[in-house]
């Protein structure tokens, strides 16, 4: 890890921000642009170019599911229609990936008893650059209300979900480099509307969630493709958040089941000794609310069932508190939350019970689905992400060098795959153990090391492996995701 002269040269008067903190206002929220459609049950997945796509779920309480997306633009704070999924789908899945494409996953096609029972097993992958949806491969097993976690390597793994017969104990891994689902070990139990983290060593947790769900929890070792049990203390609740912390322990807000009460508990899980532990009481009780990691590692659970439908609380792991935060414009469950690149959040759709009715089984939801979409702005963001270039710039030739050398990664000085190279920006938080992802021509690099910079308090080092499997050129594009933020985009000869 070491740093010249070379980078003095390069980043005088250019590094800054690292970890430091914009200040704003007390944190409130705003309304911005309606969605195109009311959607509750869909997906909303942060785009490398800042806008958020929101695809699927449904408007009605009747057939059949929706087909139809739109992206969110911050810029112009307005939803604009992108065409139709190959399928219609409500409760699927939508990941992310290294290459900045999204797969979609699984879900079923209608919201009656009878489309329940039949969910998907097909998937499709959206493209950003050409606005389409296009199928990939299938899945062994038809899912809903299952979990999709990138892990290190740039895979996907599918975990659980109701399978249209039962549910379903079954796990299997996305490889985008071939569009193909392999099987890979079984979970310790069925899970149906579980939740699932990635943790800083590359391995998942899942724990419980949803009505009726076995009250343990586990976790996948991608390693050995084996899953074994993880603590889990609460024999009377579910999960409604899980949450990575910059410490490295990850955050999970409790549900009722059935949400015949709102639970004001939370408790932390400490990946190091597989132990999880009681936290301090949230301000309001919640029941199906979302939770959202902020920029400065602090957490947002926001709405929720009935009394709680409005209602915001933020968790500070500095202080281990809860405080209560601003109230939503609208009540809703079921929403989605987005962290955007400027670090305020995406509220969108869910459903509004304005009359406190209870859910109908025969259609599978209750109340009004949501159109309209809101912004929370919190009292301090965190700068995103940034690679530098060479040229001083957001693009270009990156500022990378060969592991342990003077020598800068050029067209006359390739990188190779396999070798360990330097990449340098900012933003990173602070002894945060939560580590970047670095996509280099599409794929996941292996992280060797992050943090700062010897010698440079506001510069960011990340050593990384070349890729086996990148295609060779002469401006191969360097991207860092951090905390769900992009970075801009830079090049990389790799030989």
């Amino acid at each position: 890890m070491k740093t010249s002269f070379v980078l003095a040269f390069l980043f005088w008067g250019v590094a800054g921000g690292n970890s430091r903190l914009i200040a704003q206002s007390a944190g409130f929220f705003t309304a911005t642009g309606n969605m195109t459609t009311a959607r509750t049950g869909h997906t909303a997945t942060l785009l490398p170019n800042g806008q958020v796509l929101l695809a699927g779920g449904a408007d009605t309480s009747g057939p059949p599911a929706l087909a139809s997306a739109e992206v969110y633009d911050p810029v112009s704070a307005t939803f604009i229609e992108v065409g139709n999924m190959t399928a219609t789908r409500m409760n699927h899945t939508a990941t992310l990936l290294a290459d900045g494409r999204v797969l979609i996953a699984g879900g079923f096609g209608g919201i009656t008893s009878q489309a329940i029972s039949n969910p998907r097993a097909s998937a499709e992958v959206y493209d950003p650059a050409a606005r389409s949806f296009t199928a990939t491969g299938t899945m062994a097993k038809p899912r809903s209300g299952h979990t999709a976690t990138l892990l290190s390597d740039g895979k996907v793994l599918i975990a659980g979900g109701f399978s249209g017969s039962s549910v379903e104990v079954s796990a299997e891994v996305y490889d985008p480099s071939t569009g193909r689902f392999t099987p890979t070990g079984g979970m310790t139990v069925a899970r149906d509307s579980h939740l699932a983290v990635l943790l800083p060593d590359g391995k998942v947790l899942i724990v419980p969630g949803g009505d009726g769900s076995s009250l343990t929890a586990e976790i996948y070792d991608p390693r050995n493709g084996m899953f074994s049990p993880a603590d889990w203390k609460e024999d009377w609740s579910i999960a409604a958040t899980v949450n990575p912390l910059p410490n490295g322990k990850i955050l999970v807000s409790l549900n009722a089941e059935e949400c015949d009460f709102l639970y004001r508990r939370a408790v932390l899980y400490d990946p190091s000794d597989n132990a999880s532990t009681a936290t301090v009481d949230l301000p309001v009780g919640i029941c199906r609310p979302t939770g959202t990691l902020l920029s400065d590692g602090r957490v947002l659970v926001a709405g929720g069932w009935f009394d709680s439908a409005a209602a915001s609380q933020v968790y500070d792991s500095t202080s281990s508190s809860f405080s209560r935060a601003a109230d939503m414009i609208t009540g809703r469950h079921d929403h989605r939350a987005t962290l955007l690149n400027d670090g305020a959040v995406l509220i969108s759709g869910g459903a509004h019970n304005p009359s406190g009715s209870g859910l109908d089984l025969s259609t599978y939801m209750c109340c009004v689905p949501l159109n309209s979409a809101e912004l929370y702005h919190p009292t301090a963001v965190a700068r995103p992400p940034v690679l530098y270039s060479l040229n001083g710039g957001l693009q270009g030739q990156g500022a990378i060098l060969h592991a342990g050398t003077n020598r800068v990664v050029s067209t006359s000085d390739p990188a190779v795959a396999g070798e360990s190279i330097e990449v340098y920006g900012a933003g990173l938080l602070d002894g945060s153990v939560i580590p970047p992802q670095v996509a280099i021509g599409g794929r996941l690099a292996e992280v060797l090391y992050f943090g700062k910079a010897p010698g440079f308090a506001d510069l960011n080092q990340i050593n990384v492996r070349v890729p086996i499997g990148v295609s060779p050129g002469p401006a191969v594009t360097v991207r860092l995701n951090y905390l769900d933020r992009s970075s801009n985009a830079v090049t990389i000869a790799v030989q």
